[in-house]
């Protein structure tokens, strides 16, 4: 494939990735929509030959119809508006086919730009935490913009300009031979000797297309992070270092943008240039040769010959472009293919689960036996981890022989320093990991048996830092159960204590919120958190630090709510705050993945240790 080799020659070293991902791409395009794919096929070939006859006809023009009528004494100019007419049918053939595929390559690359859009946010939520954990947010949204937006103009415009310009050259040259290869070989040496500036040219600016990507993506994740700080970066009055920072990453973006652009732009006006010169040095040497009867050359060759040079020079300059355009376009293609070849959740769980119908708030695990049928086991929370080892690469290991026995209904704390591996606890519990070695089991099942979509629904958490989402607060609360009534979620926020200021808001459920919370306080989000799990009524709560960023006021009215959350459910607390765990059932005290304390709270205070220090502050959680 010409286009293929066009961009390999490019950069040889990108040559590899940059033949499947062109390769996907193109599949991805014929599959969206064959007909419209192959329609602009038909159009593009019909438009750049339309062009060519049409300026092939020149000759017969001026030799057969204009000289003739100059030696007549009254000349008839009918047959010369017959021929001139046939000529405007093969532009206007060319026109409409031009017109064509520019409308259906236009409507082909929607339709694309919606499909990768589709394919990318459907992948992106079955991927695992570790994902995003290990790639900026920034730099993930820019391929749903920048990158996706590149995708499209190549192939609404850069893919289409390319094959016209291909056949047009194609077209061309074998008009030119038709016509005169004496006059061709002249022309295609003019061009040989402007190849090597053409090259030059054409490899920097590909070298910095690419180069604008990069830095477009590090800009975009620099302004997500700075955005999510921004009130820390306030208080610090951190602005003028922070400009700084993002005025380096925007001058070399600018600086490899201004270069992609510079290189690309200036190629037209050499190439057009480079036209006229041969424009003029044509029609100098093919009216020598005609008059020197060096070769049978007639004024209508000449003419026409003239104006197929002016259609071999620009096509050469927009291939040009159109590969740097290409060559953006794929990096920005193999970035979002990147995104989708990202391997997802691996998951061998056979058992489900089920809500019993005929009891409220009660579950049963579907758990496939060896004979077919299928056990039903009710759910009742009991999680054991059994010599539970884990880490997040095989040389950092985060967690050492981790062993608990949480009963239905126990409210199980975690407390420790920040890194002791509290909440990569409750990441192990709901898989955003998988643990080392070790086991651990939930009702007596291991939970690598348990699909890990009916793991999760089993088990709600409230983050310390809460998440809303744009909508209103009813649909925020209801978030945890879409099929919940409207008294299921006034329910919910009586009990989690949201509805005391739910009602002073000028439309109480019905006021609408952003994702920040609009101008809720962080308790009044907390509270929305708490109500969204309860009414989510699952057997297994997990809460980390969900009152470190409150105040001790506001903090009572949320330990209220999470206490009527908590009733009859088995619970692990991330705690940061000692007295909101003291009447839990077992406390474990965790130093650097060890647990080195466990019992409840009067038997770590009698044993005076780690616990003993931190509650009677002699030693601070840091």
């Amino acid at each position: 494939m010409e286009l293929d080799k066009a961009i390999e020659k490019k950069n040889p070293s990108m040559k590899g990735h940059r033949t499947r991902t062109l390769y996907r791409l193109l599949k991805l395009v014929a599959s969206t929509s064959p007909w419209m794919l192959i329609t602009s096929i038909i159009a593009i070939v019909l438009t750049a030959a339309s062009n060519v006859i049409g300026s092939l006809f020149i000759e017969r023009l001026i030799n057969d119809y204009i000289v003739p009528l100059t030696k007549q004494a009254h000349p008839d100019f009918g047959p010369l508006w017959q021929a001139i007419m046939v000529m405007f049918g093969f532009y206007a053939i060319g026109f409409i086919s031009n017109y064509l595929f520019a409308v259906l390559m236009a409507v082909l690359a929607q339709k694309v730009q919606y499909r990768v859009r589709n394919e990318m946010f459907e992948h992106m939520e079955n991927l695992p935490i570790s994902y995003f954990d290990e790639n900026d947010y920034g730099d993930i949204m820019s391929r749903y913009t920048n990158d996706i937006d590149t995708l499209m103009q190549m192939i609404s415009q850069s893919i289409p300009q390319f094959m016209n310009s291909t056949l047009n050259i194609v077209f061309v040259l074998a008009a030119m031979f038709s016509l005169s290869w004496q006059l061709t070989i002249f022309t295609l040496i003019i061009f040989a000797l402007s190849i090597g500036v053409v090259r030059f040219l054409t490899t920097r600016s590909s070298h910095y297309f690419q180069l604008q990507q990069k830095e477009l993506g590090q800009v975009n994740g620099y302004n997500e992070e700075m955005l999510n700080g921004l009130k820390v970066i306030k208080v610090f009055s951190h602005e003028p270092e922070v400009e700084a920072d993002f005025d380096v990453y925007n001058q070399a973006l600018a600086s490899a943008a201004g270069k992609a652009n510079t290189y690309a732009t200036v190629l037209f006006p050499i190439m057009g240039n480079i036209g006229n010169l041969l424009y003029v040095l044509i029609a100098v040497l093919g009216g020598a040769v005609a008059l020197n009867h060096i070769a049978p050359l007639s004024l209508g060759v000449i003419g026409a010959f003239l104006q197929l040079s002016k259609q071999f020079a620009m096509p050469i300059a927009q291939i040009s472009q159109q590969l740097n355009s290409i060559v953006m376009a794929l990096a920005g293609a193999k970035r979002i293919f990147d995104l989708e070849d990202e391997p997802v959740e691996v998951d061998d769980g056979d058992v489900t689960i089920s809500k019993n119908e005929n009891v409220k708030g009660s579950w049963y695990w579907n758990v496939p036996q060896a004979d077919g049928s299928v056990k039903k086991v009710t759910v009742k929370g009991h999680i054991v981890f059994d010599q539970v080892n884990f880490g997040y690469s095989p040389n950092k290991q985060i967690l050492y022989n981790i062993s608990l026995d949480a009963k239905p209904g126990m409210k199980v704390a975690l407390v420790g320093e920040t890194g002791a591996g509290k909440t990569t606890i409750s990441n192990m519990l709901n898989r955003f990991y998988e643990i080392g070695s070790g086991t651990i089991t939930y009702d007596g099942i291991p939970i690598k048996r348990i699909k890990k979509d009916d793991l999760r629904r089993s088990l709600s958490i409230v983050l310390q830092e809460t998440h809303l989402f744009t909508g209103t607060i009813m649909d925020n609360i209801r978030f945890g159960n879409e099929d919940a009534s409207d008294d299921d979620v006034y329910q919910a926020a009586h009990l989690s204590h949201a509805d005391e200021f739910i009602h002073n808001l000028d439309e109480g459920y019905k006021t609408v919120i952003d994702g920040n919370g609009g101008d809720l306080s962080q308790g009044q989000m907390q509270l929305l958190s708490i109500a969204r799990a309860m009414i989510a009524d699952e057997p297994v709560m997990i809460l980390d630090e969900a009152t470190s960023s409150i105040d001790t006021q506001t903090e009572k009215l949320v330990q209220a709510g999470m206490d009527n959350l908590l009733a009859g459910r088995t619970s692990f607390v991330i705690a940061h705050r000692l007295s909101t765990i003291v009447n839990s059932d077992l406390i474990l005290v965790l130093d650097h993945g060890h647990i080195i304390e466990a019992g409840n709270h009067e038997k770590l205070l009698k044993e005076k240790g780690y616990y003993y220090e931190l509650y009677t502050g002699k030693k601070e959680i840091e």
